[in-house]
């Protein structure tokens, strides 16, 4: 029940991001989830894409350090309190989260978490066991 991300350094430059995503745009990959992270040097653009080969070779060929990791998505009620029922329950389990990130499905009545997390197999067993949707890979790339 994983997804995988793509992970993108990319030095702190005006015009990098939209390199990037011109490279996806030309490659035919869409952009379904996105995260930026920077420093004053580099910054880190983690993606959720609809092919992720595609969208790796392609930022390969243009010399872009490019990898994957694995994520955990998290269908949360698009409420107050929806994000911190989970956030308790991983805490309470002594799991932690390096980042996440966020999106909204079409209808905004549920939003979707992208975690990295510190024991994620733990993590889907103890979100499965408390009626919490973990969503796979497949849907992600379908939305």
């Amino acid at each position: 029940m994983y997804i995988e991300q793509i992970s993108v350094f990319l030095e702190n430059k005006s015009g990098r991001l939209a390199e990037v995503t011109g490279i996806l745009a030309e490659s035919n990959v869409n952009i379904r989830a996105l995260a930026l992270a920077d420093t004053s040097e580099f910054g880190v653009l983690r993606l959720i894409v609809d092919d992720n080969q595609r969208a790796i070779s392609a930022l390969k060929a243009q010399g872009f350090a490019a990898g994957k990791t694995n994520v955990v998505a998290v269908e949360v009620d698009d409420r107050p309190g929806g994000l911190h029922a989970i956030l308790s329950l991983l805490h309470q389990n002594r799991i932690n989260v390096e980042y996440m990130y966020a999106f909204v499905r079409q209808t905004g009545q549920r939003a979707i978490m992208i975690f990295r997390l510190s024991q994620p197999e733990k993590a889907v067993e103890i979100l499965k066991e408390n009626q919490i949707a973990v969503i796979d890979g497949a849907e992600i790339h379908a939305m």
